[in-house]
């Protein structure tokens, strides 16, 4: 004997599955996949003479490392974040480097126009949905060191 399925039951399980894809697919990208890897390991003092802007919370200063150089941020007295300045939407294209804005708390690319938190490397406008790519960092309150 064969029963039939309530429409009920059949429209439920069509709507929960299409608002299931919905969500899936709108998960946020986080990293690049496009960014070439390049091994390195630095260190620096950014309380010294070397480095002035990053003596302070909120300073920023650019070193050379990474693939194409890394943007340091100080975001707080003993925390800092440290990224690849290729930009994640295009790492390719010549002149994709980010950039610092006037603001000092944002970053942008000068090619695709995407622009960034330095907080946490999220985009907030232009055309990428990548996260600009974190290295590790590790703070002993006088030398910080940055890697991959």
């Amino acid at each position: 004997m064969v029963t039939s399925i309530p429409r009920k039951f059949v429209r439920v399980f069509l709507i929960s599955g299409i608002f299931s894809v919905m969500i899936i697919s709108c998960k946020k990208e986080t990293t690049s996949p496009q960014i070439p890897y390049v091994s390195f390991s630095i260190s620096l003092n950014p309380n010294g003479t070397q480095y002035l802007a990053l003596n302070v919370v909120n300073g920023w200063e650019t070193v050379t490392g990474g693939y194409n150089g890394i943007l340091i941020f100080r975001k707080s007295i003993n925390e800092f974040a440290a990224y690849e300045r290729a930009c994640p939407y295009d790492p390719l294209v010549s002149g994709a480097q980010i950039r610092v804005d006037k603001s000092g708390i944002t970053c942008y690319c000068p090619v695709c126009g995407s622009k960034y938190i330095m907080s946490d490397g999220t985009p907030y406008s232009g055309p990428s949905r990548y996260t600009l790519r974190g290295y590790t960092t590790l703070y002993d309150g006088q030398m910080l060191y940055i890697s991959n």
